[in-house]
């Protein structure tokens, strides 16, 4: 039965086009659904962990790139997802499993991209393709197999907007508040929702955390009025310059020394509420294997990353200090404020997928909501 479905997938592939702003053409096959699609294309260099990757919300507007060759080979299930939906706008790789063999596997590669509407491509030159993006830099691409005139495609293509100064927090937040409890009672954290991972949420209950998961857009009183103990900022895709209500209810929080903690765009709106610049990168950092050191006790931590926009390390102001930085191009994965109870990552301490040797980073977060607390505490004593 499992050849018949893999003979089955084969047959139904349909050539397949990938167009580059640069006019680069890739031919291929299908993969998922039969479409057209555009975004900005990426890479990313993990072996394993496709699934995670493709409903991780911080790829909204981006066709991914796996370099690994053969993708798809442990099948799809429900557990893996880091939200509710692919959130990628397309999918590209050298070869896509059509016969998995995993005891976890519930769905081929390909059946799961359909059912969720995701349109991809496969059999092409992705060593050439990444070999491109790193040379030129990041750009937006089209994938097609549906319409297969180039001068068409290349229409479609030109109109899209460049990645830079695009707000699309907006687009993968929650709608409205929702509450996560581990009836502990011991801490109260407001979880600003710029596009969070599932597995960021399932840390921060296992670490005693009592949440509240708010908009990406919810104003400063809003958030305010649950008497929250801390503020986490989370992941997302996008420009984060163009967030500015959410660099402007940041600068808030600092006002009044809440402890904060941001990861991959939480980081960068943070930063930028404390006076710093971001960039947009060459081809970002994508992948489960990025070596980071810890400069403040010179350990080396491989991380699991996925920005293609960083802080500038050039203007930085005397209130941040540089706690990480990447061995891979020097540029900063993580800061903290010298004089409030703020600190942020680049990378994904959480990984879903990738390595944990970032974890302490959670435990950092209650240890200074702990701090936080007692200050009050005795505060209200004198």
């Amino acid at each position: 039965m499992e050849l018949f479905f893999y003979i089955l997938e084969m047959i139904n592939n349909k050539p397949a086009k990938l167009i580059l702003d640069n006019g680069e053409i890739f031919n291929g096959y299908s993969l998922g659904k039969i479409g057209i699609t555009i975004g900005e294309v990426c890479f990313n260099t993990g072996m394993t962990g496709y699934q995670e990757i493709l409903t991780d919300p911080s790829y909204c507007g981006q066709l991914i790139t796996m370099t690994y060759p053969h993708i798809g080979n442990y099948g799809t299930n429900d557990e893996d997802l880091e939200s509710q939906k692919i959130h990628a706008h397309g999918f590209i790789v050298k070869d896509g499993s059509s016969l998995p063999s995993n005891f976890r596997s519930q769905q081929s590669l390909n059946s799961y991209l359909n059912e969720s509407n995701l349109i991809g491509i496969q059999g092409i030159d992705t060593r050439k393709l990444v070999r491109c993006i790193r040379n030129e830099g990041a750009m937006n691409g089209i994938i097609s197999s549906e319409e297969l005139d180039n001068k068409k495609l290349e229409k479609l293509l030109f109109d899209y907007p460049s990645m830079e100064g695009l707000d699309l927090a907006k687009k993968v937040t929650c709608e409205e508040k929702y509450s996560i409890t581990n009836n502990q009672n011991n801490f109260n954290v407001a979880v600003i929702d710029y596009g969070i991972k599932t597995n960021i949420l399932n840390i921060l209950k296992a670490s005693n955390c009592n949440l509240t998961v708010y908009p990406a857009s919810t104003s400063y009183d809003d958030i305010m009025s649950s008497n929250p103990d801390g503020v986490f900022l989370s992941n997302g895709p996008g420009d984060p310059a163009a967030v500015s209500y959410g660099i402007d209810v940041v600068k808030r929080f600092l006002d009044i020394n809440i402890p904060i903690f941001g990861i991959c765009l939480g980081h960068q709106i943070l930063a930028l509420a404390l006076g710093a610049k971001t960039y947009k990168m060459k081809f970002g950092h994508r992948g489960c294997n990025h070596p980071v050191k810890n400069k403040e006790n010179q350990i080396i931590e491989i991380t699991s990353q996925n920005h293609g926009f960083a802080v500038d390390l050039q203007e930085l102001p005397d209130n941040i200090i540089v706690t990480h930085m990447s061995l891979n191009d020097n540029s900063i994965e993580g800061i903290s404020c010298v004089d409030k109870l703020a600190f942020s990552v680049q990378y994904h301490p959480e990984s879903s997928p990738g390595p944990h040797d970032s974890k302490y980073l959670f435990k950092k977060f209650i240890d200074n909501i702990k701090l936080f607390k007692s200050n009050h505490a005795y505060a209200k004593t004198n």
